[in-house]
């Protein structure tokens, strides 16, 4: 089983092949990473024709593309599922949602406590999960959503096990997390080779999705942006305040 995988939700691009190979379970093929101010419409086919030229991969040998689905960059997410919906319907490939925040937690497999991605928001706000591993497997105490940093931190309280932080919002709140759970808490923050999205492990995750039938047509496929974009809101607002106006005149 060969899976070919894209995470280009967060600054960091990075596409990779993986495949099941029945003993050590998922097996890294191939792997390019850029975390680099370029534009993922710069980065992300030209990573994944060099790593398909360097490994002499036949993309029509595979068995899906897995995506990460989102939360994140919202025009990222557009780039990645873009592609992934591309390479879907012209190899007639099955898709495999794969959420952001699952996929980042996957880099701490096998962790003991805790697994608490997060993601830069703005606002003083994250897009987060909270996970951990039981039996080798990912289990999932909070599905991912969006949430003020203290409200998070709130939720976090009731665990009393080890936390363990990774993603690029620990840049943005680390200092705010250790002020509110340092008192009786355990956290450790992952170091930054680890901390950041990595298409081998969207692959991995994978893996055990498609074994569980838990795929999608490129057809089927849409990003989950959780919340809506900044144009968006500013569209809404404007709206709300036209209609407020006109019942004044009214």
């Amino acid at each position: 089983m060969q899976i070919l995988a894209i995470d280009s939700s967060a600054l960091v691009a990075s596409v990779a092949i993986v495949e099941d190979d029945g003993k050590a379970g998922a097996k890294t093929l191939a792997e390019y990473t850029v975390n680099h101010r370029k534009t993922h419409s710069q980065t992300l086919l030209p990573m994944l024709d060099e790593i398909v030229k360097m490994t002499e991969f036949s993309l029509e040998g595979l068995d899906a593309i897995a995506v990460a689905g989102g939360p994140g960059s919202f025009t990222g997410l557009r780039i990645g599922s873009a592609t992934a919906k591309g390479l879907g319907l012209a190899l007639g490939k099955p898709l495999i949602h794969i959420p952001t925040l699952e996929a980042l937690a996957y880099n701490l497999w096998g962790t003991d406590g805790i697994v608490c991605p997060i993601m830069d928001a703005r606002r003083n706000q994250v897009y987060t999960g909270i996970y951990e591993f039981v039996d080798g497997k990912l289990g999932t105490l909070m599905r991912q959503t969006a949430m003020g940093i203290e409200e998070l931190a709130e939720k976090l309280c009731v665990y009393d096990r080890e936390i363990n932080f990774l993603g690029d919002g620990v840049l943005v709140h680390r200092e705010n997390l250790e002020k509110s759970l340092m008192a009786g808490k355990r956290i450790r923050f992952a170091p930054a080779h680890m901390a950041y999205q990595r298409a081998a492990s969207v692959g991995a995750l994978a893996l055990e999705y498609f074994r569980e039938g838990r795929t999608e047509t490129a057809a089927e496929h849409k990003p989950d942006y959780l919340r809506p974009s900044q144009a968006e809101r500013e569209r809404a607002q404007r709206e709300k305040a036209a209609k407020e106006s006109a019942g004044e005149v009214s």
